[in-house]
């Protein structure tokens, strides 16, 4: 009996503080109402979104904001709180030219009339004159330029160039910023024991140029054929060049072994007729008995092409 007396009282005390409760709540959104309805003066800064600029002129992103004093109900300062204010600017309409820039000039009452509605009322703008700078657009083709760090597993490697895709893409903005620009980096491309072909998304570096230069692209495509690699070794005849008619002389070796790194699809196509080796007489300095021997020519598809020997003898003959 005693422990359903006291279930009885319980629920009755829970009930009065969910009264309680509900009667706090009300009152507290009377309150917000109230003070929502209430009108307020204050100072808000107004962004500016300009529209309308003409294709011939680039207007450069200088950091411009209007200081704008409202009278209004506090329904409509709390849309300003929750979204950043913004003022149209329509660069056909509400500006001129003077002096190689954009100004803006407008009274209260044209903004009061087409940026604002009847139950807002504007008091003041700080500052009353805006000017943007301007330049002539420029339209440029420029190459775009790889910054990889790729690592291949043992035994593999591209066996051509990389293929970018774009590998060029156009550069607009004022001519005094484009005139400098002579390419555009990618981000850097890091990839690790690669062994297959490759195809990948790569960003460019157009995020980190100014704000008033405009790109075609903002990404390309990084494709690479991978193969498997081996090494080859031949033996390349010597021939010494610049050596002047009176000189007669002999060389030794005649001969030098060449090591090349190449891909198994190309090791037979490659032969010794596809090298030739230098010594250029007329570099040898102090009297010395040596050349130096030089790669004048190899197979693009090869790769490290290396001469094993670094020194060739030689001895003049009276």
């Amino acid at each position: 009996m005693k422990k359903i007396k006291s279930d009885i009282l319980t629920s009755i005390k829970n009930k009065k503080i969910n009264v309680f409760f509900l009667f706090l709540l009300l009152a507290f959104i009377i309150l917000i109402f109230t003070k929502l309805s209430k009108t307020y003066t204050n100072t808000v800064v107004f962004n500016i979104e300009k529209i309308n600029i003409p294709e011939e002129d680039v207007v450069f992103d200088d950091s411009v904001a209007l200081n704008i004093t409202l009278k209004t109900h506090g329904f409509k300062w709390l849309t300003y709180y929750f979204s950043k204010p913004k003022i149209k600017i329509d660069f056909k309409k509400d500006v001129y030219k003077k002096d190689s820039v954009f100004v803006w000039n407008k009274s209260k009452a044209y903004l009061e009339n087409t940026q604002f509605g009847k139950q807002v009322e504007l008091l003041n703008i700080a500052p009353e004159v805006l000017t943007f700078r301007y330049g002539l657009n420029m339209v440029k083709k420029v190459p775009i330029k790889l910054n990889e760090d790729i690592k291949y597993s043992v035994g593999f490697d591209v066996s051509s160039t990389y293929v970018l895709e774009p590998d060029s893409l156009l550069v607009v903005g004022p001519k005094a910023l484009v005139s400098n620009i002579d390419f555009v980096e990618t981000e850097k491309v890091s990839l690790k024991d690669v062994k297959k072909n490759l195809s990948e998304t790569v960003k460019l570096k157009t995020a980190r140029k100014n704000k008033d230069v405009k790109f075609s692209t903002d990404k390309i495509i990084l494709k690479a054929k991978v193969e498997k690699f081996t090494e080859g070794t031949l033996k390349i005849p010597v021939f010494v060049i610049n050596v002047p008619e009176n000189i007669n002389l002999k060389y030794f070796p005649k001969e030098v072994n060449v090591s090349y790194y190449v891909s198994l699809s190309n090791f037979n196509s490659i032969s010794a007729k596809d090298f030739r080796v230098v010594c250029d007489y007329s570099k040898v300095v102090n009297n010395q008995s040596l050349l130096v021997p030089e790669l004048e020519k190899f197979p693009k598809s090869a790769k490290n092409v290396k001469i094993k020997q670094q020194r060739i003898e030689f001895i003049i003959i009276e």
